[in-house]
C-alpha cells in the first residue's frame, strides 16, 4: 500500500479521536498507580486500562499476574486472514510526584499549559497508552492487522515478574511486530527510533565502625565516623574527571551523532558555572557507557544532628549499564570495588536490588521500511536512530521470546517532558504525531505477511 495515497485519510481518523485520547489519558493521570507505594492504584489502573480496551473493541481482554506481581492487562484484535499481528507495549504504573509543592499544578490532575499536558504519567508512560488506544480506536472495528496490547504495571520497580508473565502468555503474546512506546524522541518535533538502552543495576551499601555513636570531641580524631568514611568510599566510584572507575564493566560503541551541548544545557537546566562530569563525546556519556549514581543516603538528618559520630550509615547507589554488558556481572563489578574499596578496615555489608538487562535493537527489514515512511509523513522528518540511557527490561525477555520478531522501540516524549521530575509533561502536538505515526505503521504492515 502506498501510504502517501491514504495519509489525508488516515489523519482525518486521527483528528477524530483526538478529544477523546486526551480525555482519556486525562483520566489515567488521576488514578495514582505508583508501583513502589499504591499497588491498590495499579490494580485499579489495569481495571480501567481493560476497560477502556474493551470499548475499543477487542475481542478478549485479560487483567493477569504471576507469583506476587503487579497486573498486566492482555488485549486482543484478531488478525485478518495472513495478516501480521503486531504487539503493542507501555506501561501504566509511574514514579512518585516527589515534592507537592514543588509541582506547577498537581500531578495527579492532568493540567493543560499551552502545547503541553503536566501530570505525572502523562510522558511516562501513560501517554503512550492512550496512544496505543487512540490508534486502534483511529483504525475502527477491523483493524487491518492483528493487534495485541500489552500494558504493564510494575516497569518502574524493574519488571520483575514480566519474564514469568511472558513464559506462562507465550502463544497469547506472539508477534511479527513490536512496538514499544516508551523511549523518548530526539527531540520536540524530531521523532526517534531507539537503537540501543542501557539497563540498570542497583544496591545498598551500609558502612557501620562503631557498636554505637560517640561524643565527637572526645573521640574525633581517632575514632572513624560512618558517615565520613561511606563518603569516601563513594568518591572511589570515579575519577578525577567524573569516568566511572569501577573495573569490569563494558562499553559499547556510540552512533556518529552530535548532541549539541547548549541544548543538552537547556534541557538540564544545570546550574551555572556547573561542568559535565566524564570524558568523550555526550552521547557516548549518556547512552553506551556505564554510569553511577548515588540516589540516596540514610545518616542523622541535619535538623536532628548532635555532637557525635554515627556508627552506620548507607547510600543507594544506581549503575547504569552500556548496551551490550551483563547487568549480573556489571552488578558483581560494583559490589566488588565496594567491598575493597572501603577505608578504615570498616564493615560493609551490599543488598542488591533492581537488575535490568541492557538493550540493542536493530532496524531492518520490510517492517523497519514501513515505519520509516509511516515517520516520514506524520512528522515530516527522518526519524533519528539513537540512544538511551534509561532502561527497558522487557525489550530484552521480548527479544529472546520472540527473535523472529521485529522490534521498534519509539516515543510519545521529548527532551523538555521531565519523565520521573517535577512537572512531568507531554506535548500535545507531538502527541497526535505519534497517534498518526502509529495508525500509519498499523496499516503498512497489512501488506507483509503473518506468521505461518
Amino acid at each position: 500500500m502506498n501510504l502517501a495515497e491514504h495519509s489525508s485519510e488516515l489523519e482525518a481518523r486521527v483528528d477524530a479521536v483526538m478529544e477523546s485520547a486526551v480525555e482519556e489519558l486525562t483520566r489515567l493521570v488521576a488514578i495514582p498507580s505508583v508501583s513502589s507505594l499504591n499497588p491498590d492504584q495499579v490494580v485499579a489502573n489495569a481495571e480501567h486500562i481493560a476497560d477502556l480496551a474493551s470499548r475499543a473493541g477487542a475481542a478478549d481482554v485479560a487483567v493477569v499476574t504471576e507469583g506476587q506481581g503487579l497486573p498486566v492487562v492482555i488485549a486482543h484484535w484478531p488478525a485478518p486472514e495472513g495478516a501480521p499481528t503486531v504487539l503493542l507495549y507501555s506501561h501504566g504504573d509511574v514514579q512518585p510526584p516527589g515534592d507537592l509543592s514543588a509541582w506547577g499544578s498537581e500531578p495527579f490532575t492532568a493540567t493543560r499549559r499551552g502545547d503541553r499536558l503536566y501530570g505525572r504519567g502523562t510522558a511516562d508512560d501513560k501517554g503512550g497508552v492512550a496512544a496505543h488506544l487512540a490508534a486502534i480506536r483511529a483504525l475502527g472495528d477491523r483493524p487491518p492487522v492483528g493487534i495485541t496490547l500489552l500494558i504493564e504495571g510494575e516497569e518502574e520497580i524493574g519488571s520483575p515478574s514480566m519474564a514469568a508473565i511472558i513464559a506462562a502468555h507465550r502463544s497469547e503474546l506472539a508477534a511479527d511486530v513490536i512496538v514499544i512506546a516508551d523511549a523518548v524522541n530526539w527531540e520536540q518535533g524530531v521523532p526517534s527510533l531507539t537503537t540501543s538502552l542501557r539497563g540498570v543495576a542497583d544496591c545498598t551499601v551500609e558502612v557501620r565502625t562503631l557498636d554505637h555513636p560517640l561524643h565527637s570531641g572526645q573521640f574525633g580524631g581517632v575514632v572513624p565516623d560512618a558517615l565520613t568514611t561511606l563518603c569516601r568510599l563513594l568518591a572511589t566510584l570515579h575519577d578525577e574527571n567524573g569516568d566511572v572507575a569501577v573495573e569490569g564493566l563494558g562499553s559499547y560503541p556510540a552512533p556518529d551523532l552530535e548532541y549539541p551541548e547548549d541544548r543538552l544545557r537547556a534541557e538540564t537546566a544545570i546550574l551555572d558555572g556547573v561542568e559535565w562530569t566524564g570524558t568523550g563525546s555526550l552521547v557516548e556519556r549518556m547512552w553506551t557507557r556505564p554510569s553511577i549514581s548515588v540516589l540516596a543516603i540514610d545518616a542523622t538528618p541535619v535538623a536532628q544532628a548532635v555532637n557525635i559520630l554515627p556508627a552506620a550509615a548507607r547510600a543507594k547507589v544506581s549503575l547504569r549499564v552500556a548496551p551490550g554488558d551483563d547487568a549480573g556481572r556489571a552488578l558483581e563489578a560494583l559490589t566488588r570495588h565496594l567491598e575493597s574499596h572501603v577505608g578504615f578496615g570498616a564493615h560493609v555489608s551490599i543488598s542488591a536490588g533492581q537488575i535490568g538487562a541492557p538493550g540493542l535493537i536493530g532496524i531492518s527489514g520490510p517492517a523497519g521500511q514501513v515505519a520509516e515512511e509511516a515517520f516520514r509523513i506524520a512528522w515530516g522528518h527522518e526519524p533519528v536512530e539513537m540512544g538511551c540511557g534509561g532502561a527497558i527490561p522487557l525489550i530484552t525477555d521480548l527479544q529472546q521470546t520472540f527473535p523472529e520478531a521485529t522490534v521498534l522501540v519509539t516515543a510519545v516524549t521529548d527532551p523538555d517532558s521531565r519523565m520521573h521530575g517535577i512537572d512531568e509533561s507531554l506535548h500535545l502536538g507531538d502527541f497526535r504525531r505519534a497517534i498518526l505515526t502509529e495508525v500509519l505503521l498499523l496499516t503498512g504492515l497489512a501488506d507483509l505477511p503473518g506468521r505461518s
